[in-house]
C-alpha cells in the first residue's frame, strides 16, 4: 500500500529543536499553516497540537460551564424551573458544543472560531419572558438571523469597517467593565458566606501572579494557574466546597425537553412566541460583530504579521455559530451561541491557531459533562471568577490599550467608552463606527479614502438597525419598548 504524499504543512514543520526559542516556533507554525475551507483538516497532518493549546482548552471548558450555568439558570428562575433542571440542561449543552466543536473548529473549517456563549443576552432573559417569548423561538431566529447575515458576508464587511479607535475603545470598555462586575461577583459571594477576606486574599494572589507571568512573559499560562492559585487560596482560608454533581448522561431526546410536562415543561413555541422574540433575535446577532472583531484582534495582535492563513473567518464563524444555535435549540439546549471568547482569547495569547485547542477542548467538554464532578469546581465561584478575570476582561483591557497609539484613535476610543457606558456597546460601537468613517472624529484621512457605500451607507444602515433593535425591546433610557 502506498503511502500518503505529505501535506504543505508536514513539509514546512521543523521541530521546536531546532528553533532558538519556543516563541520562534510557535511563529513559524502559524506561518506555515493554510487551511481547507469547508473541507477536511486533520490533526499533524494539516496541524499540529501542542503542550500550550491545553491552556486555552482549559480555559474555555471553564468558560463553558460557567456561561451556559448562567443562561441556563437565567431561563430556569423565569419560567419556574428547578436546578435539576439546570444541571442537566447544562451536561446536555456541554455534550452538544463538544461534538460541533470537533466536527467544525477541528476538522470541516479550522479558521472558524468555537461556538460559545452569548453572554450579553442574560441580562435580557427576564425581558424576554416578560414579552412572552419561547426559548426554542428565540434560539431558531436568532439562528435564522445569523445566518442571513453571514451569507451576506455582513460580518466581515463591518469589522473591516471599525477603525483601529474605534475597537481599542470598544475593547477597553469591555475589559475595565468586565473586571469590575467580576470583583464586584467574588466580593459579595465572600460577604454572603461571612468571609469577606476571601476576596481579598483571592485578588491579591491573583494580581502577583499575573503580575509575574507577564513580566516573564508566560501570560498565555495565567488561566489555569491563577484558577488553581485562586482555589488554594480561598479553600486554604477556609471556604467550604464540595463535589455534588454525579457521573452520568443527560436525557437526548428533543420531544422530552419541549413536552407539556417534561423538560422545559413549555410544548412547542406558536407564531405569537416568534413575533415576541424577533427584537431580542435580532439585537442578538446585532451584538456579534462587534464581539467577533474583539476576537479577531487579538489574534492579529498576537500573531506573526504573516500568519494571514490562520486568522479567524467572521462570516464562516457567524455561519457555524448560526448552525450550532439552531441544531442546539432544537434538541433542547438553552444556550444562546456566539464566539467563544475564553478560548480564543488564551489561544491568542499562546500563540496557537484554532484547531489543535479545540480537540482538547471538545475532548473535556466531554469529560466534564459525563463525569460530573469537573463542573463543580469550575462553577465554584473563586475559580470561575478569577480564570474570567484572567483569561477574558484583563486581556481585553490590554489589547484595547495597545490599540490606542495616537491622539485621533485617543479620540475615537474616548466616544466609543463613552457611548458604550450611555446605553451599551452595541449602540457605542454603532455610533462611534459611523462618527469615525464619516470623519467626525478619529483619523479624517482614512474618512476621506473611502467609499461612500463604506463611508456613510454601511455604518448607517448598522446604526439604525442596532437602535431599532435596542428600541424595540425597552434598551434606550427614558423610552419604553416599542413591542
Amino acid at each position: 500500500m502506498s503511502e500518503q504524499p505529505a501535506s504543505e504543512y508536514q513539509q514546512r514543520h521543523k521541530p521546536a529543536s531546532e528553533f532558538e526559542s519556543r516563541d520562534e516556533y510557535l511563529n513559524h507554525e502559524l506561518s506555515i499553516m493554510s487551511f481547507k475551507r469547508w473541507g477536511i483538516n486533520l490533526p499533524f497532518k494539516d496541524y499540529g497540537v501542542e503542550l500550550e493549546d491545553w491552556v486555552p482548552a482549559l480555559a474555555a471548558t471553564i468558560g463553558k460551564v460557567v456561561m451556559v450555568t448562567a443562561m441556563a439558570a437565567a431561563f430556569a428562575a423565569q419560567f419556574g424551573l428547578t436546578p435539576e433542571f439546570v444541571a442537566e440542561n447544562v451536561r446536555y449543552e456541554l455534550l452538544i458544543g463538544a461534538v460541533f466543536v470537533l466536527i467544525f473548529a477541528a476538522v470541516l473549517n479550522p479558521n472558524t472560531n468555537l461556538a460559545g456563549t452569548h453572554g450579553p443576552m442574560i441580562p435580557l432573559i427576564p425581558l424576554i419572558a416578560a414579552a412572552g417569548g419561547h426559548p426554542l423561538a428565540l434560539g431558531l431566529m436568532v439562528a435564522a438571523f445569523g445566518l442571513l447575515l453571514s451569507a451576506t458576508k455582513g460580518g466581515s464587511k463591518l469589522v473591516n469597517l471599525t477603525g483601529e479607535g474605534v475597537r481599542g475603545g470598544l475593547l477597553i470598555y469591555l475589559g475595565a467593565v468586565g473586571l469590575i462586575g467580576q470583583i464586584g461577583k467574588l466580593e459579595i459571594w465572600a460577604e454572603g458566606i461571612g468571609r469577606g477576606e476571601v476576596s481579598f486574599g483571592v485578588i491579591l494572589a491573583t494580581i502577583v501572579i499575573y503580575a509575574y507571568l507577564a513580566r516573564v512573559q508566560k501570560r498565555w499560562l495565567a488561566i489555569p494557574l491563577c484558577s488553581l492559585l485562586a482555589g488554594v487560596v480561598a479553600f486554604a482560608m477556609g471556604t467550604p466546597f464540595e463535589f455534588v454533581t454525579e457521573p452520568g448522561l443527560p436525557e437526548f431526546s428533543p420531544f422530552y425537553w419541549w413536552g407539556e410536562d417534561t423538560g422545559w415543561k413549555m410544548g412547542w413555541p406558536e407564531l405569537s412566541h416568534y413575533i415576541a422574540v424577533m427584537p431580542y433575535a435580532l439585537l442578538a446577532v446585532a451584538m456579534w460583530s462587534p464581539d467577533f472583531l474583539g476576537h479577531r484582534v487579538f489574534q492579529e495582535l498576537n500573531y506573526p504579521k504573516k500568519a494571514k492563513n490562520v486568522l479567524m473567518n467572521v462570516d464562516d464563524t457567524m455561519t457555524v455559530c448560526s448552525v450550532r444555535q439552531g441544531v442546539g435549540v432544537f434538541l433542547g439546549g438553552s444556550n444562546l451561541a456566539s464566539s467563544w471568547g475564553t478560548y480564543m482569547v488564551p489561544a491568542a495569547i499562546a500563540k496557537r491557531p484554532i484547531p489543535g485547542g479545540a480537540i482538547l477542548t471538545g475532548g473535556m467538554c466531554f469529560a466534564a459533562a459525563v463525569i460530573g464532578y469537573p463542573m463543580d469546581l469550575a462553577m465554584w465561584e473563586p475559580v470561575l471568577r478569577v480564570a474570567l478575570l484572567v483569561g477574558v476582561f484583563l486581556p481585553l483591557l490590554e489589547a484595547g490599550m495597545q490599540m490606542v497609539p495616537d491622539n485621533k484613535s485617543a479620540q475615537s476610543a474616548g466616544i466609543c467608552i463613552f457611548s458604550c457606558a450611555f446605553i451599551n456597546p452595541v449602540f457605542g460601537w454603532a455610533l462611534t463606527m459611523l462618527l469615525d468613517n464619516m470623519g467626525f472624529i478619529g483619523d479624517k484621512e482614512r474618512s476621506a479614502k473611502l467609499p461612500m457605500m463604506d463611508k456613510l451607507s454601511i455604518p448607517l444602515a448598522a446604526f439604525v438597525v442596532c437602535v431599532g433593535a435596542l428600541a424595540l425591546v425597552g434598551q434606550l433610557p427614558g423610552i419604553p419598548a416599542l413591542l
